[in-house]
């Protein structure tokens, strides 16, 4: 018996300084990795939700960045106007991020998305075209969206009528591209075509009160130039409670699922949407992460522009869309 537990004692005298190193080794091996994951730090700049595309921006943006938590830390901010953007984009310089996300509709803002260009950090525009110099932007062709619209009523109505524009003066370059394509596409293809221009807001509720007005102004109108689903919704109420049958297409901008459903329920107006996703702004989160890696990328990414309309919205509908 005193035999065998000298063995035993000796045996745990090998096995104890072996236990000991292997322990330290899986130490060492989980401490490498760490280090070698060090998180970037991404700050996401977005306008406070007045609408709900922009909503479904925000919604997009933080949702792609906890798909990335492994790789990020993150900060969102959201804001009323330009005052309020900047002092949040210098909060998200003094917490050290190193790429910022931004959706600047306000104008003002060119000023400091320089500064934090200045100071190194990586900046990636979503939609919104600004003057700084080394900006990134990911956005849909605002432009192309104006040329399908132009299109697409003068394949509705044929080359003469009288279309209202309905532009949105506060979205800055958005609304400019927008109408740029449509009036130039529009002299193009029709120039016989009589034109008037109005401005809304991208809401339905000021869709529905400008409309309004101009229907009381104009006896007749055969097509709306909308640039926005929401502004359209309040358009085609406004045209409803007129008891206005004059008019055959009303366009859109942006990808909302209320708005395509509505598509196959009148038969009298063509409702059509450029589609415009909310969901863009994951490829802004990721351009940032990819610039922070050192990878190349392009300095303006344009998603292409979709004809949503009754022929085909089924192939747009997505029951767990936000907006």
């Amino acid at each position: 018996m005193k035999k065998a537990l000298n063995v035993f004692a000796l045996l745990l005298m090998f096995m104890v300084p072996l236990l000991s190193a292997c322990d330290s080794e899986k130490t060492d091996n989980t401490a490498g990795k760490d280090s070698g994951n060090k998180k970037h730090k991404i700050g996401i700049l977005a306008p406070a939700v007045t609408h709900g595309w922009v909503a479904a921006v925000a919604y997009h943006a933080e949702a792609r960045a906890k798909d990335l938590a492994n790789d990020i830390d993150y900060q969102i901010q959201t804001s009323s106007n330009a005052e309020e953007m900047t002092s949040q984009l210098d909060d998200l310089m003094t917490w050290g991020a190193e790429a910022i996300v931004a959706f600047p509709q306000w104008e003002g803002m060119e000023v400091p998305i320089q500064k934090a260009l200045d100071a190194g950090i990586k900046v990636v525009n979503f939609d919104i075209v600004i003057d700084a110099d080394g900006v990134y932007r990911v956005s849909g062709d605002n432009e192309d969206m104006g040329i399908q619209g132009a299109k697409y009523i003068v394949d509705k109505i044929g080359k003469e009528g009288n279309v209202v524009i309905l532009e949105v003066p506060t979205s800055g370059s958005v609304s400019e591209l927008r109408k740029k394509g449509f009036v130039e596409t529009m002299a193009e293809i029709a120039p016989d075509m009589r034109i008037e221009m109005y401005a809304t807001k991208f809401t339905r509720e000021d869709g529905l009160k400008d409309f309004a007005d101009i229907l009381t102004s104009n006896d007749r109108i055969d097509a709306v130039y909308s640039m926005d689903d929401e502004t359209s919704i309040g358009v085609l109420q406004a045209i409803s409670e007129a008891g206005r049958n004059d008019i055959k297409v009303v366009t859109g901008g942006g990808g909302m699922q209320e708005y395509f459903n509505m598509m196959p329920e009148n038969e009298d107006i063509w409702i059509e949407s450029a589609l415009y996703s909310p969901a863009m702004v994951k490829d802004a989160v990721d351009v940032a992460l990819k610039l922070l890696n050192g990878e190349d990328v392009e300095e303006v990414k344009v998603i292409p522009t979709t004809v949503v309309d009754r022929d085909n919205y089924q192939d747009f509908l997505d029951g767990n869309s936000p907006y």
